[in-house]
């Protein structure tokens, strides 16, 4: 049995798909860019910026499916850049605070409306 999980704490989706699914016991989340949930606009700046953005989309979607961060236990990060490795690091932290979920960071050749990066997730029910 498959639960389609949305908010409007989080950007409706640009695509045919969900922004969650609840399934298996676990929160399959869509890939996150910055965009802005009220507005529907990027977010401008550089990757520290756009990664607070999409970190706080994928909290919001979490939480709207009855759990939160610390419930992660799997995201692939997408970058544009691998040189905005550190920065993006650095927030993603901010964000997961002790968990610890295993992780994949790629460098994507482009990205959805060219932002700098996108973020996925699994997480427990």
């Amino acid at each position: 049995m498959q639960q389609i999980v949305h908010t409007a704490g989080a950007p409706n989706p640009i695509g045919p798909y969900a922004q969650a699914i609840r399934a298996g016991g676990f929160i399959f989340v869509s890939g996150q860019i910055p965009l802005d949930p009220v507005t529907g606009t990027l977010v401008d700046g550089a990757i520290a910026e756009q990664t607070r953005r999409v970190m706080q989309n994928l909290k919001a979607i979490l939480e709207a499916a009855g759990c939160g961060m610390h419930r992660v236990v799997k995201t692939t990060l997408y970058l544009k850049d691998l040189a905005d490795f550190a920065a993006c690091n650095e927030v993603y932290g901010e964000f997961l605070g002790e968990a610890k979920p295993a992780r994949a960071t790629i460098q994507a050749a482009r990205l959805p409306k060219d932002v700098l990066l996108e973020v996925d997730a699994v997480a427990l029910a």
